[in-house]
């Protein structure tokens, strides 16, 4: 398999092309949470769109995120951080893989940035091997 390299700018202008499509007020709590990842995810971390939702990449799939009609979403990349902030999230809608989230009002933070980190340790794990 040969490695493809990634342009990060223009992963990045695609993530900014998607959110300039999204309507207020779910844009600004899409920014908001995009600036808690990019503040959580290592520096090595790079954006691109993956299956049309913005997402940060990082040793693999780290994060994901996307606009829909009547809420957002926030996307772990796995049931293990949901599995493991289960308690925090009571109160949002879950599934396997999806943490939704009122258009207008975006997900905690600090509850962002904790799963950040573990979803980067999940990924620095698998690395290893």
């Amino acid at each position: 398999m040969v490695a493809r390299k990634v342009n990060p700018e223009a992963g990045k202008a695609e993530v900014e092309a998607y959110l300039a499509r999204v309507p207020e007020p779910a844009r600004t709590a899409l920014e908001k949470l995009r600036a808690t990842i990019r503040a959580a995810a290592p520096k090595e971390a790079t954006e691109a769109i993956s299956y049309r939702m913005p997402s940060f990449q990082y040793k693999g799939g780290l994060v994901a995120y996307a606009a829909f009609k009547r809420h957002c979403s926030f996307f772990p990349m796995g049931a293990a951080a949901i599995e493991q902030f289960a308690t925090e999230l009571k109160g949002y809608r879950v599934s396997k893989g999806t943490i939704q989230f009122a258009l207008d009002t975006p997900l905690p933070a600090a509850l962002v940035k904790k799963m950040v980190k573990a979803c980067v340790a999940r990924n620095e794990a698998k690395a290893r091997g």
